[in-house]
Formats: structure tokens, sequence, C-alpha cells
């Protein structure tokens, strides 16, 4: 055994490493912070468009039958206009000959322009109570229709029945209504109109109290004194005739411009016009029918666009804040229609995507398995010459032992090359003595200056006595066999690279299940796929080997990225070398034992990862092999390892989202099935493994709790790359738990 030792005897200062670490702690924080509101702005966007649809919040009870003791006789026999001035509670009517056309339920994107538009053909102003939710949703169709000098009232927010709502929810649905006004057209209103009213003596003890409460709060209730129950669609010449007064009384007529198919509410408008202008009648507003009472009205069958103003009575215009926070809400409710069903299509596409891959994978992994564990396969005559393995090391005083100890019982001849990163907690004297304590006479411990994995790794390649380079990390084992099975491959001289089997030791813990399951199925059973598509994205840092000649023809181990593994094997493929992967050839390795160090090191994977395929972007105009891996392999990579794992929690949220408000049953048994494909597709890579199905148990909970925090991880690295953050290599917290491989099991 051989000793490289730099001579300093001064005070060690901070290593590059430490520098580094401290300063991407510092700001790590503020995108860890903007991951977590990107989720919560996409919740928030859901919920909204959720309770625009009354998805969330949605109350679909309808009260009938009650009784109206409590309402005063003078209010269940008057007009259909309640108002609450001074107080005391008063009804109007609409005088006679006159028809105050009202509509319901609106605003609509199909039903309510055709509907203007015959108002404007036949200069009839009209009332529109209208549903804030549709306002807020289609704002255009309600500045048309305040411009074309309409009046409109509220018609609560989500369309629900008062009566059976709290104050908070009374007051909360008026409130927003307003809002969605004041943003879509610039006004409030003081009208109203509660959904499933019909005439005064409908009103009854429950309701009474809503709307004296409203009226206290300055709104005039507007009800019905001639219903053309259009939303029945009984025929265009039924609604006609019940939509018409009778005994040349006036009346508050009401039609439908929204809440379902109106085609023949558009059909017998233009027929009622002219049958009630026919026999005499005018048509005004509800404001218009209060003014004309009160002998303030102008001259009977004005327009209503005539007097130069465009304010209705009934209108106020929205200034200050309630102006700014409905043009918010109008802005915000625009992100959520548009966002949503783009997401859900998103989430299909994915969906699909994942799917397709799971079946893929299925199909390649067994070709695979099969083809390589067949009799007759060989990768040419048996490697039997010596090979050098490497094993960068920083702080690894926990595992370097063990590290060691598994390679003297190599059954392949083997030169180790431990290359201390300028460790501080005496690594190269552990793994000196512990070489000497197992009698190992070819151990070699080279000391660096700390400069980072990348630069240790290099460092090996250049002191390797053997064209053939197993790099393994420093808190990892391999079985006897390990290193025999892993150069097998390079008989092949096309071969310039072998990926192994990473197995995780410390698979005790829920963390390190959760783990085992991903290595097993996320890792391997891509790599079989990956191998027969001769597009391997990444050797593991653990477990790999490579042709020295291979490695310093293509500039070595990158220090451009934290995937300095991933940068490598593109780069190896884009240099015509084969990458392949050895099953059989298997490592077992401490994974991280906490939350925060599974993101420390995911955090620093899905970074790396992008930086590397950022930095071989060209290779997707390349030809020749290079070209081959940017047109196939690059495009799986960003599909299956950053788009998919990005929107893939989403499934769980909107499938979270759709339990609570939609469908619970429907929306269980879509997310059982996924997760049956999911455990289908495990249990055969755990098949090929050979591993106990019994950590199979926790894949339901790590699909509800990892996956979110790969999401977390990959949005947190997203961010870093969008903002130009850098990261440098990072040391993980080692137990040395992961001792002899069959103490894996």
């Amino acid at each position: 055994m051989t000793t490289t030792t730099p001579s300093r005897g001064r005070r060690r200062a901070p290593s590059r490493m430490e520098r580094a670490a401290g300063k991407a702690a510092a700001l790590q924080r503020p995108r860890v912070i903007l991951a977590l509101l990107l989720l919560l702005a996409l919740v928030c966007v859901m919920l909204l468009d959720g309770y625009l649809r009354a998805e969330v919040g949605g109350d679909q009870r309808v009260r009938t039958g009650a009784a109206s003791s409590d309402v005063p006789d003078d209010i269940l026999d008057g007009g259909p206009i309640v108002t609450f001035r001074g107080g005391q509670a008063t009804t109007v009517s609409v005088p006679d000959k006159t028809i105050a056309l009202t509509f319901d339920d609106g605003p609509n994107p199909t039903w309510t322009p055709q509907v203007l538009a015959i108002l404007e053909k036949y200069d009839v102003p009209a009332t529109f109570f209208l549903v804030g939710s549709m306002v807020s949703r289609y704002p255009s169709v309600v500045r048309d229709m305040v411009d074309q000098g309409h009046e409109v009232g509220i018609h609560t927010f989500t369309h629900v029945d008062l009566s059976y709502q709290s104050d908070a929810r009374v007051r909360r649905e008026m409130e927003q209504t307003q809002l969605a006004l004041a943003g879509a057209a610039g006004i409030t209103t003081t009208l109203f109109r509660a959904p499933y009213s019909s005439e005064t003596d409908a009103i009854d003890n429950y309701s009474w109290p809503v709307y004296k409460k409203l009226g206290e709060d300055g709104y005039t209730s507007v009800f019905v004194d001639t219903d053309s129950d259009d939303w029945k669609r009984p025929g265009v010449s039924k609604i006609v005739q019940w939509a018409t007064p009778k005994k040349n009384k006036g009346a508050s007529v009401l039609f439908h411009d929204a809440g379902g198919e109106r085609s023949q509410t558009i059909e017998a408008l233009p027929q009622y016009i002219e049958k009630m202008r026919a026999t005499g009648y005018t048509f005004t507003t509800i404001s218009g029918a209060m003014e004309e009472q009160q002998g303030q009205q102008a001259p009977a069958g004005a327009s209503p666009n005539t007097g130069g103003s465009r304010l209705q009575a009934a209108h106020r215009e929205a200034t200050g804040a309630i102006l700014y926070e409905g043009k918010a809400l109008v802005a915000a409710v625009a992100v959520a229609e548009w966002a949503v069903p783009t997401l859900s299509v998103g989430l299909m596409v994915v969906g699909v995507a994942v799917m397709g891959r799971f079946g893929m994978m299925l199909l390649l992994a067994r070709r695979h398995h099969r083809l390589r564990n067949r009799r007759r396969f060989s990768w040419g005559p048996e490697i039997t010459r010596p090979v050098t393995v490497i094993v960068p090391a920083y702080n690894e005083k926990e595992c370097i032992a063990n590290t060691l100890d598994s390679l003297a019982r190599s059954t392949h001849p083997i030169e180790i090359i431990v290359v201390d990163d300028g460790s501080t907690d005496g690594t190269s004297e552990i793994a000196r003595e512990a070489a000497l304590a197992l009698g190992m006479t070819n151990v070699r411990v080279v000391r660096q200056e700390n400069a980072g994995k990348p630069a240790a790794l290099n460092n090996g390649v250049r002191s390797a006595r053997h064209d053939i380079v197993v790099m393994m990390d420093g808190d990892t084992v391999f079985e006897p066999d390990t290193v025999r099975q892993l150069v097998q491959p390079f008989a092949d001289p096309e071969v310039g690279a072998v990926a192994g089997n990473a197995k995780v030791g410390n698979r005790t813990t829920v963390i390190g299940a959760w783990q085992h399951i991903e290595y097993v199925m996320g890792f391997n059973l891509d790599r079989r796929m990956y191998d027969l598509l001769r597009c391997m994205p990444t050797i593991p840092g653990a477990i790999g080997a490579f042709r020295r000649q291979a490695v310093l023809q293509v500039g070595g181990m990158s220090e451009d990225t934290l995937a300095e593994d991933t940068d490598i094997t593109i780069a190896m493929h884009r240099d015509g070398w084969r990458v392949v992967y050895q099953e059989h050839a298997r490592a077992w390795t401490e994974a991280p034992g906490s939350l925060k160090q599974l993101w420390s090191q995911r955090y620093r994977w899905s970074y790396g990862t992008m930086q590397a395929l950022w930095k071989h972007r060209k290779s997707l105009t390349d030809k020749g092999p290079s070209g081959r891996f940017g047109r196939v392999g690059m495009p799986l990579v960003v599909l299956f390892q950053i788009v998919t794992p990005v929107f893939a929690p989403l499934i769980d949220v909107f499938t979270a989202y759709s339990m609570i408000f939609i469908d619970f049953k429907a929306a269980l048994l879509a997310w059982l099935a996924v997760l049956c494909v999911q455990l289908v597709c495990a249990a055969y890579a755990f098949r090929l493994d050979r591993e106990k199905y019994r950590y199979l148990l926790m894949m339901p909970l790590q699909q509800l709790a990892y996956r979110q925090m790969m999401y977390l991880v990959l949005i947190h690295s997203c961010v870093t790359a969008l903002t130009g953050g850098r990261l440098r290599w990072q040391k993980l917290k080692r137990t040395g738990e992961v001792g002899t491989p069959a103490g894996a099991g």
C-alpha cells in the first residue's frame, strides 16, 4: 500500500466545498419557499375553479313547502318589487300595460349575446340577474350588456338557496358578485333576485329574514309576476303564452339566458316582443318600473340608451378598492379558466405517457432479462485481467472501512485507489489502517485538496494502472463477485461503460424502504429499457465501470454539472461508445436516512441532470451516435425524468380534489387502478431482482408522500435553473450501517 500526502503546516482554511455548501444553503431557502408557493398557487387556482363551477362549496338544497306565518300579509299579497326604505318593507307593482323583462342565471357566452342582439334589434330594455361566478368567467358579455343600457342585478355568486346559508355565507355571496360586477363592468348594483324564487307569496319564514337583512344593506329584492317557464323547454308557443300577463296588467316577466339549452327562448323572444307591443305594452327595466310608479320615469317607451347616461338607476359606479379588487378577481378567474383545463389536458397526456412507459418498461425489461440470462449468451472471451477500482472519499470515516472490507473479498484481481478529497475526519488514515488490518497490498491512498468528486475521480483515472476502471462511492459495499460481473461486458469492443445494479442497504426505515422501491423499480427497470434502446442516460456513481481510454478521450469527469455520472454517460454515447447495464453486478449503498438529506441528494441529482441535458443539447441535431442519443435518449429522459415526475404528483392533487368535491368513488377507483398498474410493474421488477415482496406494502404510502417531495425537489431544481443558481457537490451524513452485503437483505 502506498500513500501520497501533501505537506502543509498551516491551519486549514475552509475548503472549497465547505464554502460552496454554506453559500448554497443560504440560497436554497428562498427557492424552497418559492417551490411551495407554486404548489400553493396551483391548489388555490384549482379551488377557485371548483368554486366557480359549484364543485367547492356547492349546495344543491332547495327549500319547499315551508310556512310563511312570519311574513307580513301585505308583502305576500304585494307587487314583485320589495324595498326596505327607512327600514319599512314595501312592495312596488309594475304599472299596467308595462312589462319589466328580466333574465336569470347568466351571463352565458352562447345564449346571452343572442338575447342582447334581439333586444337591441327591438330597442327593448331588460334587467339581467347575474350569477357572480358566471360574471367573473365571462366579463366581456357583462360589459356589452351594460354598454347597451341594460340593467343588472345580483343572483348570488354560486346560485345557492340563501335560506339554508349562514349570515357570513349570504354576505360573501353578495360581496363576491359585486366584486365580479366591478371587475367586469366597473359598476355595482342595488338589485337582487334570489335563486329558486318566484312570486312574493312564496316567501317563507326561512327566506324572509334574508330579504330583511339584505334590505337593511340597501338591496331591492325582485320577484316574478309572470314566469315563462322557458327552462322546461315546453315549445315556443307555450313560452309566449305563459309569459303573457293577464287582463292588461303590468308584470315582472321571467326568462332565462343561461342555465341550460336556450334555443327555444331565443326563438320565442322576438315573437313575444312583437305580440306584446301589438297589444299596447311597453317595456322597461325594474328601476324604470319603480320610477314610473313614483311618477319620476321618463316618457313611456323611451329607449334605455337615450339621455346620454351609461348608468341605470340601480347601478353605482365602482371606484377605489372595490374596483381594483374586482379587476383582480376577474384576472384570477381568467388564470383559473385557462390553467385548470390546460393542466387537465396536460395530466391526461402525462397519464397516457406514464401508462405507456410502464408498458414499455415491462416489455423491454422482460426482453432484456431473457436475452442476458440465456445459457448461450456471452459478451465474448471472459475478462480476467486486473482492473482498477477508484473510491472517491470525502469525510467517509463511518463507511470507508466497510467499503475496503468488501473489496478485499473480490473474486476478480483489482487494484484500489482511494482518493481522499481533502477530508477533515481522518478518512485517509482510517483507510490506510483498514488496508493494513485486512492485509491488502493492492490499496493506494491518494490525498488531494478539496476539489469535488469529479476532480477526485479524474485523479484516480490518471493514477490507474489498468485499462478498465471501476468507480464506486465511499459509502458503498460490493459483493465478492461484483467486479467480475461488472467488467465482463468489456469483452465487446464496442462497450465503453457499464452500469451496475445499485441497491439500498439501509432499507429497514420507512424512508429507506421508499428508496428501495424506487431503486428496484424506477432505476433498474429503467436501465433495462434504456440498455436495449442504446440510450442509457446515467451510470450510477455507486457502481459503474469504464474503459480508461474512453474516459480520457471524452475529457474525463466534468465539473460543469452536478451530475458528473450523467454528464460522462452522455459524453460516452456522443463519442460512439456503447453503454450497457449489468444486472448481476450488485452494489449496496447507504441511502439518505432523513428527509433533509434525501432532499439535498435528489435536488443535486435533478438539477445536475438538467445541467447535463442542457450541456449536451446539440446532440439533438448531431449525426451518428451523438444524434442517436439526442433524438432517442434525450427526449425519453426529459419526458420520464423531468416532465412526468413534475406532473405525476399533480394527479394525486386532482384525485384528492375529485374525491372531496366531485365524485369520491370514481376518483378513488381511478387512483387505485393506477396504483395497481404501478404495483404490477414493481412486483415484476422485484421478481427480476429477486427481492422480497414485503416492501411493496409501503408503496401506497410512498405514492402519497414520497412523490410529493420529489415534485417539490424538481420544482426547486427548475427554479434554481431558471434563476441561474449554482450548486456544488454536497456531502451527505453517513452512519456506516451498510456493512457486508449479506446484511442488507
